[in-house]
């Protein structure tokens, strides 16, 4: 797994400072997140802007989603932000990815709104976020049992998105990192799907003979998931609504503080 504290976060200010809105925050997802970045992954980042008071209360939607990519003292970044108020919206939903982006704990700007954000985040967790990881599971599924060969790579995001979902619905906890997940679920096979990714090639490949015995896997975690769901504690619905919205509110009418705040700890968990 890589060391989070060595991630140069430095070089990726520049393209932070270049967006065209104030960042609430900016955290790293994909596989930097993930517990499986290769040495070429580009940085994956994700966050939440806030638009002009005087743009949202006139007729003009505005940049409601904002993406940038570029390369910046060698890193190629890929930057995707929400607006606050788009981004508040999702977090309602039965949407996990954008509780992952809010709880990463790879920080490359933060703000103190941010911390109260991730405060209110606990609140929006239902057992119907069960649905999203189902939902993104048999996606990416399907997208890897199309491929001729089968990568290791896609492989790696379907284990990754049904440990996350199980976890979720068991302990009401946002964790997004493979290897972390495993260490409770203790499947055999991760590590060594893991260390192929990270040592062989990006596009390295399964053998013909693994398909039948991960297809039963995938299957039999489905199922996990699906019980852990029937079987979960969380809320039916959010109850950060109302704490949204006056977030919402005070950010619209204040801003935020967007000094360059920059954590290069990982978050403990």
């Amino acid at each position: 797994m890589i060391d989070a504290r060595i991630i140069d976060y430095d070089k990726m200010l520049p393209h932070i400072r270049a967006a065209p809105h104030p960042l609430l925050f900016a955290t790293i997802s994909g596989a930097h997140l993930y517990g499986f970045p290769s040495a070429n992954s580009d940085f994956d980042l994700r966050g939440v802007h806030l638009l002009p008071l005087q743009t949202v209360v006139g007729l003009e939607d505005g940049e409601l989603t904002i993406e940038k990519e570029g390369v910046y003292d060698g890193l190629e970044i890929d930057l995707v932000t929400h607006d606050v108020g788009k981004f508040f919206g999702l977090m309602l939903r039965r949407n996990g990815y954008v509780l992952e982006q809010v709880f990463s704990p790879l920080v490359v700007r933060t703000t103190p709104e941010h911390d109260e954000l991730k405060s209110i985040a606990e609140n929006c967790i239902t057992r119907h976020h069960a649905h999203h990881y189902l939902g993104f599971a048999a996606t990416q599924w399907k997208l890897f049992s199309k491929e001729t060969p089968p990568r290791v790579k896609p492989l790696l995001y379907v284990y990754r998105v049904l440990l996350t979902g199980i976890h979720l619905m068991r302990a009401g906890v946002v964790e997004s990192n493979l290897v972390t997940l495993n260490q409770t679920a203790r499947l055999s096979y991760i590590d060594e799907l893991i260390d192929r990714k990270l040592t062989g090639p990006e596009k390295g490949t399964l053998d013909a003979a693994d398909l039948d015995f991960h297809a039963g896997e995938f299957e039999r975690l489905v199922r996990q998931l699906e019980e852990a769901h029937e079987q979960s504690h969380l809320p039916e619905v959010p109850t950060a609504r109302p704490a949204l919205n006056d977030l919402l509110v005070r950010l619209r009418l204040n801003g935020c503080d967007v000094s360059d705040a920059v954590d290069p700890v990982p978050r403990e968990n």
